[in-house]
């Protein structure tokens, strides 16, 4: 079994998986726009012009597989509850990417030592998502 999030950024999903792109070398494998559906979306469900809009896709952090789509292109994206967890092999690959994703995002705990790690930190990035970005002890 396996539980892969399933993340809706309301219009911005296309920009999302670039800077997820660049910012964690993520790598898109399906990208699925609503005018490519078999059948287009129940009346009233999208708002005029999205049909370019992303209805579904699915990329790849490191060994793990999250999904995305624009949801309902509202434009108000709400994660809330959770934050996504990032190990990094060491240090300075957890600086890396703590700074990529704090890019125009919010750093809620700055990266620093922990009593459970050399390196930890929490911030919000400039879609919403929570990241929480740990380095692995040395010698582990």
């Amino acid at each position: 079994m396996s539980v892969q999030p399933y993340l809706f950024f309301d219009g911005r999903c296309e920009e999302a998986l670039e800077f997820y792109r660049k910012a964690l070398n993520a790598e898109v494998i399906s990208l699925m726009r609503y005018k490519d559906g078999p059948e287009p979306p129940p009346p009233g469900m999208l708002p005029p012009g999205s049909e370019n809009k992303v209805m579904h896709a699915s990329f790849r952090v490191g060994d793990a597989t999250l999904m995305a789509s624009d949801g309902h292109c509202s434009g108000q994206t709400r994660f809330q509850g959770f934050s996504l967890s990032l190990a990094a092999p060491d240090e300075d690959q957890a600086r890396r990417w703590f700074a990529a994703l704090g890019e125009d995002g919010k750093v809620t705990m700055p990266l620093g030592k922990t009593f459970f790690s050399p390196c930890f930190g929490m911030l919000t990035d400039r879609f919403g998502v929570g990241w929480m970005v740990i380095a692995a002890p040395a010698g582990s």
